[in-house]
């Protein structure tokens, strides 16, 4: 965390975004002791111990930020004992060797959670969700069906949904197993599809794009974003480490919507007659700012054309 002071609010249960934390270590510079907040439920450290996360803090982490930046995403290793040079000799080897594996299969749901009997009737393809996707698309009315990340089309067309969205998630899409081939069969049922930061990349391969990975990720809550249709910018959160190459999708199919103010990346597209759309980043946000919001109702009216008979791909 780049911030220095992290923990003054102390944890917060009601406001999780998932049924656990999946960080593998969690280095700050400092941690507040005493944290103070109306609901909060107790304190960084004892919140880490208890999930099984090895914290470090006393690190110069705006520092660390800048080398990242300059130099690109590293792997990283933490460990405790004596740090003799043979020692992180060998702790650099280890991370070296480290191959991130199917993180997808690791957060993604087990089983199929029904969260909602309203209309019309989403599928979420859990890649990693945070549940605000699904608490947004509840308070709208819509019913949510949330199905593992491995689920096939043909399981996912099963459940009759008017509407499938395809969530967040960690890792390269490249490595999420049957990911594009299962979102580009879903495409051709002409069903209304949005996906969202992983969603939106497996969107992307299925129309033909490729990605790469970026020197360094797009992480936080404060990052603009034009809107190229209407010329309107937002302020958006972002978490991701891959982006679409943009010269790699067809302009005659595939419309680019949305672009990054900083660096220019891919942030939104379109499909030109399917109703398929995405965004790179969090429009249920939770932390961060809500500009985006308006995109659930986007695409749940998509689902209820669909779903009167009304929607026809153009």
């Amino acid at each position: 965390m780049t911030y220095p002071l992290v923990g003054n609010y102390g944890t917060l249960g009601a406001e999780e975004e998932s049924r656990r934390p999946w960080v593998r270590g969690f280095v700050v510079r400092e941690v507040c002791a005493r944290p103070s907040h109306w609901g909060g439920r107790g304190d960084l450290d004892a919140y880490l111990r208890e999930r099984g996360v090895p914290g470090l803090s006393g690190v110069d982490t705006r520092a660390l930020t800048r080398h990242l930046r300059r130099f690109g995403t590293v792997r990283g290793v933490l460990a405790s004992g004596e740090a003799g040079a043979e020692r992180i000799a060998a702790l650099r080897e280890q991370a070296r060797a480290w191959q991130p594996g199917d993180l997808v299969g690791e957060v993604t749901t087990r089983e199929v959670l029904e969260l909602g009997r309203g209309t019309p009737h989403v599928v979420l393809v859990d890649y990693g969700s945070k549940a605000n996707i699904a608490r947004t698309l509840l308070e709208m009315g819509a019913g949510v069906t949330v199905v593992p990340a491995s689920w096939s089309a043909e399981e996912i067309l099963a459940l009759e949904p008017d509407g499938v969205l395809l969530s967040n998630g960690p890792g390269d899409p490249r490595q999420v197993r049957g990911g594009a081939e299962t979102v580009r069969r879903l495409l051709e049922t002409g069903l209304p599809i949005f996906g969202i930061c992983l969603g939106h990349q497996l969107l992307g391969l299925a129309l033909g794009g490729r990605t790469e990975k970026m020197l360094f990720g797009h992480r936080g809550v404060n990052h603009p974003v034009m809107d190229l249709r209407s010329g309107r910018g937002v302020i958006t959160t972002q978490n991701h480490g891959y982006a679409l190459v943009a010269d790699s999708l067809d302009p005659s199919t595939v419309e680019v919507t949305h672009a990054n103010l900083n660096d220019g990346t891919v942030e939104g597209l379109r499909h030109r007659w399917f109703p398929a759309s995405s965004v790179q980043y969090h429009p249920e946000a939770c932390p961060g700012p809500e500009d985006s919001r308006r995109l659930f109702a986007d695409f749940l009216e998509l689902c209820r054309q669909r779903r009167a008979g009304a929607l026809v791909a153009r």
